[in-house]
Parts: C-alpha cells; sequence; structure tokens
C-alpha cells in the first residue's frame, strides 16, 4: 500500500528547474534512501513530501491527500514528519521532555496522553535517561534523536530526513541512522533518508538516484551500487566496501562490513580446499 506518490512533478526556483518530472512511489514500511549529490533536486524533493513545497507541475500525494490542496496540509504534516539537517534549527524548548512535548501541545493533545507519547518517544530512540537534561548540552547526534523523538510523538506514518546527518561526527551519524532503522524495523515507520553519504544507503529497503532534477536509477541496494555508470553521471561513488569486492572479484551483495568480511572468509576458505 503507498503512503506516498509522485506523479510526473516538477519544481522551478526562479527559473532554474530543480525537479524535471519526477515520479516515485513509496510503500507503508519501507526505508528509501534518495541519494544525490547537491543540486540534485533531493532536498527540494523532500520538502514536497509534506507540502512544505508544492509541485509546479504533477502531483504529490500522500495516502489519498492531494497536497496541492491547502485544506489537506495540516492533515498531511500529521502524517509525514520532516527532520532537518540542523537539530539546533528544530529543537524549541530548553528542556528535552519540553521540547518532545511541543508538537503534541500544538495539536492539542491532552496532557496525560502527552506524557504517554514523550515516554514512548524518547525509548524509542534511546533517550529517556536524558529527558531532564538542558537541549543545549546535548552532542549533535543526541539532539538529532531528540528532534526525531518530538516528530514521532506526533504519531506521522512517515519520517522524511533531508541530510539530518550532515552535520554530525561519525558517532551522532550512527546513533541516528540506529535510531530511524529501529523505528523502522520494530515499529514499522516508514523512512525517507535524504543524503549524499553512500554508506547511509547500505541498509535501505531501496535506493534512488537523483541528478539534475531527473531519477538515474530506483532499486534495491545492490542493483543501484552494481552500476557504475549511473553512479558516475550522479557524481557519487561506490560505498567502499563494493569497491573493495569488485578488487578482490567477490560478490557485490557484501555490503555491510560484516558482510564484506564473511564473503572474503569463505573465498578464502574455498581457494584452501
Amino acid at each position: 500500500m503507498s503512503i506516498i506518490r509522485v506523479e510526473n512533478v516538477t519544481y522551478t526556483y526562479e527559473g532554474e528547474p530543480a525537479l524535471r518530472g519526477v515520479s516515485l512511489d513509496v510503500s507503508s514500511g519501507e526505508f528509501v534512501v534518495i541519494l544525490g549529490h547537491n543540486g540534485s533536486g533531493k532536498s527540494t524533493l523532500a520538502k514536497l513530501l509534506n507540502a512544505l513545497l508544492l509541485p509546479g507541475s504533477g502531483k504529490v500525494y500522500v495516502g489519498e491527500l492531494d497536497t496541492s490542496d491547502l485544506s489537506n496540509t495540516i492533515a498531511i504534516r500529521a502524517q509525514v514528519g520532516m527532520v532537518f539537517q540542523n537539530p539546533d534549527n528544530q529543537l524549541v524548548a530548553s528542556i528535552v521532555e519540553d521540547d518532545v512535548a511541543f508538537g503534541c501541545e500544538n495539536l492539542g493533545v491532552e496532557s496525560s496522553e502527552i506524557n504517554r507519547r514523550v515516554d514512548e518517544a524518547l525509548a524509542a530512540v534511546d533517550m529517556s535517561e536524558y529527558r531532564e537534561h538542558a537541549t543545549h548540552q546535548l552532542s549533535g547526534g543526541q539532539k538529532q534523536r531528540v528532534a526525531i523523538a518530538g516528530v514521532l510523538a506526533m504519531r506521522p506514518k512517515c519520517i522524511v530526513l533531508d541530510e539530518s546527518t550532515a552535520m554530525l561526527d561519525p558517532r551522532g551519524r550512527a546513533e541516528v541512522l540506529d535510531a530511524v532503522h529501529t523505528l523502522n524495523r520494530d515499529i514499522g515507520i516508514t523512512v525517507i533518508l535524504i543524503t549524499h553519504h553512500m554508506r547511509e544507503a547500505i541498509g535501505a529497503d531501496r535506493v534512488v538516484v537523483l541528478s539534475d532534477g531527473f531519477v538515474l536509477a530506483d532499486g534495491a541496494p545492490t542493483e543501484v551500487f552494481s552500476n557504475s555508470e549511473i553512479l558516475d553521471a550522479a557524481g557519487l561513488s561506490v560505498p567502499d566496501t563494493v569497491k573493495l569486492n569488485e578488487s578482490l572479484n567477490l560478490p557485490l551483495n557484501a555490503l555491510t562490513v560484516n558482510e564484506c568480511a564473511d564473503a572474503i572468509y569463505n573465498s578464502v576458505v574455498k581457494n584452501k580446499n
């Protein structure tokens, strides 16, 4: 069942096309990574998914709701939550639990229900022990997890992360990725991750590659990463594990570090025998 449909969408900034006839269908519960270089159109696409921007032409649907119909905007944003690049721009309260509760309060949720949602959201991103901490004292990765919890507390069906790991160090990036994979796997939240970090796409169900406003590829990570010509055209390079697999003539579907290590071990054992 589709949660988001993008149908032949175009978008233009001051005469410069950012998207050129993009179509995309995201099923409920999917983990989709949208890859692209700077200027590829991926952040524009992200903002179209919850009506922060409206298509120049074409249609975007969230469920059966047309984003171009302004009467649907509130309902659409309740279903599709956004997490942006800089968590400092998304945190609005000085204490963690107050920040997570903020969106629910704006929706008019009852106090007892807000408390329950805050508890659940903080637990989901492994930040319960920080609920009474000052937000400005958190690390970048912790701030981003609080931002995700604030979105999660509003009970969206889908979370869109627009370059949400771009400003983080490797540890913070890992914290955020672990959190969103857990939400997708354990709770069934649909995740759309916008990034230019190739390694972040390894655990996805699907990878969509954008370049100059066009969709160049849409498929499983192993399928997309095996097509170096398309990645080169998009100004992207394959993950290090894929490069290693290619150099050792190992299966290209061994994408994670552990899978790659297992493939090398199995190859060594096979050669010995």
